[in-house]
C-alpha cells in the first residue's frame, strides 16, 4: 500500500533473500513508479534527500516487541553504508557503526524494566574468572522471560559481539571490565535475604547466602561487609545527625533490584557513549545528519502497569509528531509545487498528551507530587487525586468517574484507571506506580559502588563520592522519561521524517502464519489509518513529470514513440488525450498530482494492455524481419551457386586438357630418370654416393648439436635425441662428455669453503647412501658444524674456551640412560682431539673423551637420530 514515505515491514520469522548486494544496486537512485515496498527504498529516499537537500533526515522504526525493528535498523544502516561515499576514515566509521549493532542489540533501553538477557552468553562470560555457572537457569534475572526465538545460536552471537567490539576499538581490558560488571548484575539477582532481629529488637534483614556476595565483592574489589551493610541498612539524616536504620526483607530486595537496574542502565549508557567516541569523525565543515530511531511500539496487555503507561505516552507523542509532520510535509510540497493547500481534518491527540504530561495538572505531575509528599503515601491517594482532577475529562475514566456517570463496567477494577488513547482504550493498574516512579537508589549503595576498586563500576556512580554527597532527591523516573521524550520530540521536529512500521504477524514467532486480528490491531496502534486519511484527503499520488511521461507515453498517439516538447507539456497532452477528469489532476512545477488511487489503477491497467499490444507488434515486426533476412540470404546463395556452376562448366574442358598434358609429361620424365639411374649404377659410382650421404648426415647432426646445446647448469639433464638411429651410441658418448665437462667447469669456479663442504657431503654420501632411511632428507641441508652460537652467547664462555679453534661440531643432543631408557638434555662438542658432553643450564662440561678412546660409532638404518659410541673403556657420568 503506497501511503507516502512509509513502508510496512512484516517479520517473516525466517531469513529471506531480499536484502542482497544485488538489491542494494537495484534500489540505489531508483525512480520507481509508485509502489516501493522495501526497506531499501525508504533508506534510498532518505539518503537522497539528505544528499540533495539542506534538511537533516530521520527514519523512525516502530512496532511491538518481536516485530523485527532491530533487523530493520541494521538493514537501513547497512544500505546507507553501502551507497555512501568512500574513503579510509569514512569506511572505518561505517564499519564501526555497523558493528555497533551486535553490541547494542538485545539490550533493554528502558531503565524502568529489570535488566533482561535471554540467555547467558557463552565463552568468556562462563569463564571461572567471572565466577559464573554454565547453566543460565541458575540466575533469577535470566528466568523472568522464558520465550526466545527458535534457531538462535547464543555462542555464535556472542562471538559476533566480541568481534564487533574489537572492530569498534574496545581494548581487552575494557571488554573484561564490561563482562565483569554484567556478571555482577546477574549475581545480584541471586543474593538472598532473610529476616532477623536487630539488637534493639527491631526486625532487620541479612544475607543468607554469603557465597554470591563474596564472589561479587571479589569481582569488584570491595569488602563483603561493606556491601552487605549497604544492602541491609540505610543511612537516614535526622535533624543534624546521621542515623543507620535496618531494612526489612522487602526493603532489602527493593534496594538490591534498584542497584541491579542502575548498574545495568548506567553500563548501557557507558557503552553507548564509548561507541559514540569511537565513531566520532574529525571536526570539519558542518555536516548533515541522518538518524535511525528504533523505538518500542504501543502496548496493550492483560495487565498494564507503569511501564506500559509511559511507553504509550511516548507513542502518543510520536503519533502527534507523525500526523503533524505528515501534514507539514504535504503542505510544504503543495506550496513548493504551486498547488492550493486544502485543510485536512484529523484527530488531534494533543488533549491526551496534555492529560499525561501537563506540568501543573497532568498524571505524571500528580504522581511526582504524591511521591514527594510527606506522610503516608500509597496508590489509593494517588488514584483519588486523579479521579477528582479528571472527573469530567472525556479521555479519562475510572470506577469512581463511571459511578458518577451511572455507568456499570465490571472490567474496570477499583485499583485501575483507563485512558482513551488514539490506538484504543487502555486500562492501567496503579499498583506499583509510586514505587516504580521513585526508583530511588539508596545513598549507601551508591557509596558502596564508588568504594569498589573496579575502575569501570566506580566511574558509573560518581554521586557515591562522600565529598560530593547531595541531600537533594534525584528526579523521578517519570520526570526523567518526560524530559527524554521532550528532547526526542525537539530533535525529530528538526528532521525530515521517514517511517518503517514493523508488524509481527503472530504471537508464536512462527513463519508462514498470519493472524488478521493481531495485524489489524497493530495497524491502529501504528497510526497507519490516520496516515492514509491524511494522504487521501489531498492527492494520493505524485510523480515527477519526466518519469511519469516516460512510463505512460505509450498510451498517447502524440507522445508515442517520441515527444519533442517539455515534460510537463507532454504530461498535459497525454492526460487530456486519455480523458482523465480535470478535478482528478493538479500540475505542479515539477510533479503531476493525482487525487484518487482509482485513476492511477486505471492508468496502470491501460498501460498493461498497451504493453501487450506493443509486444505483439514487436513480435510481428521481428518475425517479418527474420523471414525477409532468411529469404535474402537464400536468394544470394542461389545466385552464387549458379555463378560458380556456370564458371565450372566453361573451365572444365580446359582443365581436362591440362590434366592430360601433365600426365604425359610425368610419364616422360619418369622414363628419363629411370634410364639415368641404371647407367649410374653400372658405372660403379654408388659407393661414392653412399659415403657422401653418410658424411653429410653426420656433419648436419654435429652442427645442429653445436647450435642447440642444453643449459650449462649441472642439474640440467636434458639432451637432444639423435636424429638417426645409427647415431645413438655416438650421441650418448657426446652427452657423457658434455656432462663431465659441465661438472669440471662448475668445480673450477667454486670457493674453497664451498669445495670443502661438497667434499664433506660426498664423504657422507659414501657412508650413508642407500644405508640410512633418513639420509635423503638431509641432502639439502648444508653442514654448519657449530649450531649453538658459542661465541655469541656469554653463557657458553667456558665451553668456548674448551673448544678453542679446534671445534668440528657443537649441537644440543639428548643422552639415553642405559639403565632406565630415560633421556636427559646435553650439549655435545666435537673437536679434532676430544668429545665433550656438557649440562645445558650450567654450561659445564660433565664428561670429556679423547678420540682415541672411541673405537667406533653405530647408527640404525631407520629414520631416527640415534648414534651409539663404542668406547675402549666404559666411563660413568656425563
Amino acid at each position: 500500500t503506497y501511503i507516502g514515505n512509509v513502508v510496512i515491514s512484516v517479520n517473516p520469522y525466517q531469513p529471506l533473500p531480499i536484502y542482497t548486494p544485488e538489491k542494494v544496486q537495484e534500489y540505489h537512485n531508483c525512480n520507481f513508479f509508485a509502489v516501493k515496498p522495501h526497506i531499501y527504498a525508504i533508506a534510498d529516499d532518505a539518503y537522497r534527500s539528505l544528499r540533495d537537500r539542506d534538511r537533516d533526515q530521520c527514519i523512525l522504526i516502530t512496532g511491538e516487541s518481536g516485530a523485527g525493528k532491530t533487523e530493520a535498523s541494521k538493514l537501513v544502516m547497512s544500505y546507507v553504508a553501502a551507497v555512501s561515499s568512500k574513503g579510509e576514515e569514512v569506511d572505518k566509521v561505517k564499519e564501526q557503526l555497523l558493528q555497533s549493532n551486535p553490541v547494542l542489540e538485545g539490550k533493554d533501553v528502558c531503565t524502568l524494566r529489570p535488566p533482561r538477557a535471554q540467555h547467558g552468553p557463552p565463552g568468556p562470560c562462563r569463564d571461572p574468572q567471572l565466577k559464573l555457572r554454565q547453566d543460565s537457569r541458575h540466575y533469577g534475572y535470566l528466568n523472568q522471560d522464558n520465550s526466545s526465538p527458535s534457531g538462535m545460536d547464543d555462542a555464535a552471537n556472542f562471538r559476533a559481539m566480541q568481534d564487533a567490539m574489537r572492530v569498534i576499538g574496545f581494548s581487552p581490558a575494557e571488554v573484561t571490565a564490561l563482562l565483569e560488571v554484567t556478571a555482577v548484575v546477574l549475581k545480584l539477582g541471586n543474593v538472598r535475604l532473610s529476616s532477623g532481629y536487630h539488637a534493639s529488637g527491631m526486625e532487620a534483614c541479612s544475607v543468607t547466602e554469603p557465597q554470591e556476595l563474596r564472589e561479587i565483592c571479589e569481582l569488584i574489589g570491595l569488602d563483603p561487609g561493606t556491601l552487605e551493610q549497604a544492602l541491609c541498612s540505610r543511612t537516614v539524616k535526622a535533624r543534624d545527625e546521621m542515623v543507620l536504620t535496618s531494612l526489612t526483607v522487602p526493603q532489602g530486595y527493593y534496594g538490591r533490584d534498584a542497584l541491579a537496574k542502575n548498574i545495568y542502565s548506567r553500563l548501557f549508557d557507558w557503552l553507548v557513549n564509548r561507541i559514540n567516541t569511537s565513531i566520532q569523525v574529525k571536526p570539519g565543515k558542518q555536516r548533515k545528519v541522518m538518524g535511525v530511531l528504533d523505538i518500542y511500539g504501543f502496548e496493550i496487555f492483560q495487565d498494564n502497569g507503569f511501564e506500559q503507561f509511559i511507553i504509550n505516552y511516548c507513542n502518543e507523542k510520536l503519533q502527534q509528531i507523525f500526523i503533524l509532520m505528515t501534514l507539514k510535509e504535504e503542505q510544504e510540497e503543495y506550496v513548493r509545487e504551486g498547488i492550493q493547500w486544502t485543510p485536512v481534518e484529523f484527530f488531534d491527540n494533543s488533549i491526551i498528551c496534555n492529560l499525561i504530561e501537563n506540568s501543573k495538572g497532568g498524571i505524571l505531575a500528580m504522581l511526582d507530587e504524591e511521591c514527594l509528599r510527606p506522610g503516608v503515601v500509597n496508590e489509593d491517594t494517588f488514584l483519588a487525586k486523579l479521579n477528582q482532577l479528571f472527573a469530567t475529562h472525556k479521555h479519562y475514566e475510572s470506577r469512581e468517574t463511571q459511578n458518577a456517570r451511572h455507568i456499570m463496567d465490571a472490567s474496570l477494577s477499583q485499583q485501575c484507571f483507563r485512558i482513551h488513547h488514539y490506538a484504543g482504550k487502555v486500562t492501567y493498574n496503579v499498583t506499583g506506580f509510586i514505587e516504580k516512579n521513585n526508583d530511588l537508589l539508596f545513598r549507601d549503595l551508591s557509596q558502596a559502588m564508588w568504594a569498589a576498586r573496579h575502575a569501570l563500576l566506580r566511574s558509573l556512580f560518581p554521586e557515591g563520592d562522600p565529598q560530593k554527597a547531595s541531600l537533594k532527591l534525584p528526579p523521578t523516573a517519570g520526570f526523567q522519561f518526560k524530559s527524554s521524550v521532550a528532547t526526542l520530540m525537539k530533535n525529530l521536529y528538526s528532521k525530515n521524517p521517514n517511517y518503517i512500521r514493523c508488524i509481527k504477524p503472530n504471537e508464536t514467532k512462527t513463519a508462514m502464519l498470519f493472524t488478521p486480528e493481531l495485524v489489524l490491531a497493530q495497524i491502529r496502534y501504528l497510526g497507519l489509518l490516520e496516515n492514509v486519511r491524511v494522504r487521501r484527503a489531498g492527492y494520493a499520488f505524485r510523480q515527477l513529470h519526466g518519469p511519469f511521461l516516460e512510463r505512460y507515453k505509450m498510451l498517447g498517439t502524440r507522445t508515442w514513440p517520441r515527444w519533442g516538447g517539455s515534460d510537463r507539456e507532454g504530461v498535459e497532452v497525454l492526460l487530456a488525450e486519455l480523458g482523465i477528469p480535470p478535478e482528478e489532476l493538479a500540475f505542479g512545477h515539477t510533479k503531476i498530482f493525482i487525487r484518487s488511487p482509482r485513476t492511477l489503477f486505471d492508468l496502470e491497467k491501460r498501460r498493461q494492455e498497451r504493453v501487450v499490444q506493443l509486444v505483439t507488434l514487436i513480435q510481428k515486426m521481428f518475425r517479418g524481419w527474420r523471414c525477409r533476412t532468411q529469404y535474402q540470404l537464400m536468394r544470394k546463395s542461389q545466385i552464387i551457386i549458379s555463378a560458380w556452376f556456370r564458371g565450372h562448366t566453361q573451365k572444365n574442358r580446359y582443365k581436362q586438357m591440362k590434366r592430360s598434358a601433365l600426365i604425359i609429361q610425368a610419364y616422360a620424365r619418369g622414363w628419363k630418370v629411370r634410364r639415368a639411374y641404371r647407367r649410374f649404377f653400372r658405372s660403379g659410382a654408388s659407393a661414392c654416393l653412399a659415403n657422401f650421404i653418410y658424411r653429410r648426415l653426420v656433419q648436419r647432426f654435429l652442427v645442429g648439436l653445436g647450435r642447440n646445446l642444453p643449459p650449462l647448469s649441472v642439474l640440467d639433464r636434458t639432451w637432444p635425441p639423435a636424429p638417426y638411429k645409427f647415431l645413438d651410441d655416438a650421441n650418448q658418448k657426446l652427452r657423457s662428455i658434455f656432462c663431465r665437462w659441465k661438472c669440471k667447469k662448475y668445480r673450477e669456479q667454486l670457493a674453497p669453503q664451498r669445495r670443502a663442504l661438497l667434499q664433506t657431503k660426498l664423504c657422507a654420501s659414501e657412508l650413508f647412501k642407500d644405508k640410512k632411511a633418513l639420509y635423503p632428507k638431509s641432502l639439502a641441508q648444508p653442514f654448519c658444524g657449530e649450531y649453538l652460537g658459542l661465541a655469541q652467547n656469554p653463557r657458553y664462555q667456558k665451553l668456548h674456551a674448551v673448544a678453542k679453534d679446534n671445534l668440528v661440531m657443537a649441537d644440543a643432543v639428548r643422552k639415553v640412560n642405559r639403565a632406565s631408557g630415560k633421556t636427559v638434555p646435553r650439549l655435545l662438542l666435537l673437536t679434532t682431539e676430544r668429545l665433550v658432553l656438557a649440562e645445558p643450564r650450567a654450561a659445564q662440561p660433565k664428561a670429556q673423551l679423547s678420540l682415541g678412546d672411541i673405537h667406533g660409532a653405530s647408527v640404525t638404518r631407520f629414520s631416527d637420530g640415534f648414534v651409539a659410541l663404542h668406547l675402549r673403556e666404559v666411563l660413568r657420568g656425563g
